[in-house]
């Protein structure tokens, strides 16, 4: 985004805007374009980073929340113009950035990092690679750097560059864009190379084209870079200086993890739990980022604990939760006899996908009913 989104307004929010004029947004999904407000004049602070004339877009409609996938409290996106004016450093492995003035930062040298050209066109930064497919053909691919975006790699289908979809692919569902949901087909490749690192049998989706239709030229563009790859670096970026700075980190040989169940899970609000002190492990808690717990401890020793609710939000045609029975819908109760709300949202999604013949038992809430499904985990590429 060129400039700061805010979003998921609540009635106890409470934001003073200056020089208010409504606009409408286009982003990814195959929705329509959403109505905002843009706002110019606004004071703007992260910690000790002020800029006292700030533009901000505003979307009013609550329908566009990422809290509820995340399983965190997110009000907005940054834009641009703080990577503009500032080397941004992010480290994924420490869960830290850190925001350098340009005039002062000095580079720091090492043998494990390397220092790439980052192109910047229209306000957005693009990085050049390479992506191998079965035939071991190297495709150079031209991929807008995405770190909003959880995936790995999405390429755009272009049968004459040699950016084919591969034989071994599903359909799925590829994550939320500020004008809707976006599918795809969910495929690996053999490797994909940035700069003079390569990692083998990388995660890789081409998306619907459709998704895309609010952007009238995509250029040399060939796909995006996202998250399931930058994370694996300790990542420095110069938009004044063109570069970016890649240096490998400890989770850089992990293997690429996919959805083996088939369940795409979210928050639905809260309900309450009641459990017996007795059978009560777990140590509830509330965290200022996340959605806590909040407890009643009655006179039988019974705590009643106000938890958030996690449902069944998309569900894969054919895979091992479609065909146990699951459904959209469906209140998560148990993984393996887990209760799902002692646990943050990326741990129920890692309970769901651990391994390949890994048997996964769900509870589920349906129709004020309690039923116990039960599937076996398959591999999804040879």
């Amino acid at each position: 985004m060129n400039k700061p989104i805010i979003f998921s307004i609540t009635d106890q929010d409470s934001v003073s805007l200056n020089n208010v004029r409504a606009i409408t947004i286009r982003g990814l999904g195959e929705g329509e374009p959403i109505e905002a407000l843009s706002s110019v004049g606004n004071e703007f602070r992260i910690k000790d980073i002020v800029n006292p004339n700030q533009q901000v877009y505003v979307v009013l409609d609550r329908d566009l929340n990422f809290s509820t996938s995340l399983g965190i409290n997110v009000h907005g996106i940054i834009g641009y113009d703080l990577f503009r004016d500032f080397v941004v450093e992010i480290n994924y492995s420490a869960q830290h950035i850190k925001f350098h003035d340009p005039r002062y930062y000095r580079k720091k040298k090492s043998k494990r990092s390397e220092t790439l050209p980052l192109t910047i066109i229209d306000n957005k930064a693009y990085l050049d690679g390479a992506v191998v497919f079965a035939n071991e053909k190297e495709v150079p691919v031209n991929l807008l750097v995405d770190t909003g975006s959880s995936d790995a790699v999405w390429l755009f289908q272009d049968l004459e560059k040699g950016l084919g979809v591969p034989d071994s692919y599903y359909e799925d569902f590829l994550g939320k864009g500020l004008n809707g949901d976006i599918f795809g087909k969910r495929t690996k490749v053999e490797k994909v190379r940035i700069g003079s690192f390569v990692l083998a049998d990388a995660k890789a989706a081409f998306p619907e084209m459709n998704s895309f239709s609010s952007i009238k030229d995509l250029g040399n563009r060939n796909g995006s870079l996202g998250g399931e790859i930058l994370r694996r670096f300790n990542v420095v970026f110069d938009y004044r200086a063109g570069e970016v700075t890649l240096k490998k980190n400890n989770l850089f040989r992990e293997p690429f993890r996919y959805n083996l169940s088939g369940i795409e899970v979210q928050h639905n609000g809260m309900r309450y739990v009641a459990e017996s002190l007795a059978d009560a492990s777990g140590v509830a808690y509330q965290e200022d980022d996340s959605f806590g717990n909040v407890q009643l401890l009655l006179e039988n020793r019974t705590r009643l604990s106000l938890v958030p609710e996690i449902i069944v939000s998309t569900i894969r045609a054919g895979s091992p939760a479609a065909e146990a029975g699951l459904q959209e819908g469906d209140v998560i109760l148990a993984v393996n006899g887990k209760p799902v709300h002692r646990y943050k949202i990326q741990e129920i999604i890692q309970m769901l996908n651990e391994r390949e013949g890994k048997q996964v038992r769900v509870l589920i809430e349906r129709y004020n009913k309690d039923l116990l499904f039960s599937f076996v985990l398959k591999k999804l590429f040879e």
